[in-house]
């Protein structure tokens, strides 16, 4: 008798792709990584659907993603998309859907800042509490020719000092001062989005632009507070402000492999990918 096997799913049928509608790419991208985060793909089939939440169509999408390539037409519709065929931005809509999910799922993405102003004169400290769901990172501000996420985290998380026309008012003393504005984390989130912002607008030719350098992000991310982050997962947008494609490459948690999710085609990455050198992904 042969040696019993257990039945393995090849790596390129263990997952499975989105249609795209016409240009719903940037949807595609967000929805894929948002399946392929355990913790929320159980969150939301575990909480009960309400009319007003996305969950329960995010569940079925999620069902369906299990078997085979998988329809949006549910999600677009919750989402209120009627012009499927005009280009959009991936991390508005990351945020919109989790702005109708069910809280119990969604709070594994939220994070709280805390935004503290200090009077340079009596030191009276304010703080504004806020919540976030990613944290952007202006490209333009780097210490190098590449941009390094460790360079605009801290960047984000600096001090800075405003005085002149930018000074603040101040309660107590009850008129304008200088002051000291910084931010610190007050809730780290379980999974810790970043945004890394591409496009600014160029007073030059009046239109916004997108910034194409080279991004150095980190496979393991230490914030304040100790707290680390392991990279799993990261959305590409490629060409211009007129048009684009979105792109999701994802890390499996079981097989610990990369795939790239492209719409209807997923694609395993070889282990020596180009893009992971020296424990960061380029």
């Amino acid at each position: 008798m042969k040696e019993s096997k257990k039945s393995v799913i090849p790596p390129a049928n263990r997952y499975h792709g989105l249609k795209n509608q016409g240009a719903t790419c940037y949807l595609n991208s967000v929805l894929q990584v948002l399946f392929m985060t355990k913790e929320f793909r159980e969150a939301v089939k575990r909480e009960q659907p309400e009319t007003e939440n996305i969950d329960l169509h995010l569940t079925n999408l999620f069902d369906n993603l299990t078997k085979c390539t998988a329809q949006t037409c549910q999600i677009t519709r919750k989402l209120g998309i009627s012009r499927v065929h005009e280009q959009r931005d991936a991390a508005e809509y990351f945020e919109k859907i989790l702005s109708h999910t069910s809280p119990e799922a969604s709070q594994i993405f939220q994070g709280q800042l805390t935004h503290k102003n200090i009077c340079s004169k009596c030191h009276t400290e304010t703080d504004t509490d806020g919540p976030f769901w990613s944290l952007p990172l202006a490209l333009k501000d780097s210490y190098s020719e590449n941009y390094r996420v460790v360079d605009g985290f801290k960047e984000f998380f600096k001090a800075s000092d405003v005085s002149g026309d930018n000074q603040m008012y101040c309660d107590e003393c009850d008129h304008k001062a200088d002051a000291t504005m910084k931010c610190v984390m007050k809730h780290h989130p379980e999974v810790l989005v970043l945004l890394l912002k591409r496009f600014e607008f160029d007073y030059r030719y009046m239109e916004y632009v997108k910034i194409s350098r080279c991004v150095d992000v980190p496979c393991t991310l230490k914030i304040p507070e100790n707290e680390t982050y392991e990279l799993y997962g990261f959305v590409d947008h490629f060409g211009n402000m007129r048009g684009g494609h979105y792109t999701a490459t994802i890390k499996c948690q079981d097989d610990k492999s990369w795939y790239n999710f492209n719409d209807t085609m997923v694609t395993r990455l070889p282990d020596n990918q180009s893009f992971q050198m020296d424990n960061t992904m380029k």
